[in-house]
């Protein structure tokens, strides 16, 4: 985990890799509890058994919007900021989904700082480049361009 002391170093981590998370599964049970709290229950991420025959691998998918829901865990594993008051999402500019993540499969969280912009009085505007990758995977589950807000 990488500490940064204030918005400074942030910044002049700015074009820098900060980290790699651990690796975290992606379960039945995760894919099946965010199904049911987003009301996309499409068979392809639910329904093992059809899967097991109409799906390539035989295997249910989690829904690209899981795996994008883990950045706040993937950056909050890699870096710290001392003295933060709070931190908001304020959005994205770029998300693409590149490969499908099967159920029972592990992905991690590359994190780079792509931009950082001070926001008077006492923000941060930071771009994130963040890279979800699959275990053994030839391309990445999702490439996203993240944007957070940072106060002191």
């Amino acid at each position: 985990m990488r500490i940064f002391s204030d918005f400074k170093e942030i910044k002049a981590a700015v074009g820098t890799e900060i980290g790699v998370s651990d690796w975290i599964e992606i379960t039945q049970d995760r894919i099946n509890k965010f199904a049911d709290a987003t009301c996309d229950e499409q068979w392809i991420h639910v329904d093992q058994e059809r899967a097991k025959v109409e799906m390539p691998g035989g295997r249910t998918i989690a829904h690209g919007l899981l795996s994008l829901s883990l950045a706040p865990m993937f950056v909050r594993s890699v870096m710290g900021l001392k003295g933060l008051r709070n931190t908001l999402n304020y959005g994205a500019d770029r998300i693409r989904y590149l490969a499908p993540v099967p159920a029972g499969s592990r992905v991690r969280g590359r994190v780079t700082i792509a931009e950082a912009e001070d926001v008077p009085p006492d923000g941060l505007r930071v771009n994130y480049h963040l890279v979800i990758e699959i275990e053994g995977g030839k391309k990445p589950a999702c490439v996203a361009e993240l944007i957070a807000l940072h106060y002191r």
